[in-house]
């Protein structure tokens, strides 16, 4: 197996069990991983347009999240407030319920953070990072995953 491979299979591997961890530990709160990104960025960034929402989802890189927030918008999670000035003018916010979601959600992604931390304990991780941003970069997601890095524009 040539490194290239192997570094594809690797990520695949981790990312899978990672996502499996993270939707076990969601679905107690009755959410998906990626319903779950969407409670985060909202609690991180809203409120936010449907496009702004959807320029820092990894989850769904180059589609319209617009599914994803009608689930959360028919549970209460989310809602929609549209300008009186231009109807095509969305904001997305999260409800009161899903602002405690938001806190629950926290709970379980710093559990899962906390997690890896000891699994990389001992690693050289920076090198890693470097890695992976270089390859990250050449794909609209690593855009993404950079764009929320940036500090909450609050």
């Amino acid at each position: 197996m040539r490194d290239a491979e192997e570094f594809r299979y690797l990520i695949l591997a981790v990312q899978r069990e990672g996502n499996r961890l993270l939707a076990a530990a969601l679905r107690p709160l009755g959410l998906t991983p990626s319903q779950g990104e969407v409670v985060s960025v909202l609690d991180d960034r809203g409120p936010l347009t449907l496009s702004g929402l959807g320029e820092l989802l990894v989850c769904e890189t180059g589609a319209n999240p617009s599914r994803l927030v009608d689930r959360l918008v028919t549970a209460g999670i989310v809602e929609r407030v549209t300008a009186t000035t231009d109807r095509r003018n969305v904001t997305l916010s999260l409800t009161p319920a899903g602002r405690e979601l938001a806190e629950r959600v926290q709970v379980v992604q710093d559990g899962l953070n906390g997690a890896l931390e000891e699994m990389l304990t001992g690693q050289p991780v920076a090198p890693t990072l470097t890695t992976l941003r270089a390859v990250a970069a050449h794909f609209p997601a690593g855009e993404t995953v950079r764009r929320r890095k940036q500090a909450p524009v609050r």
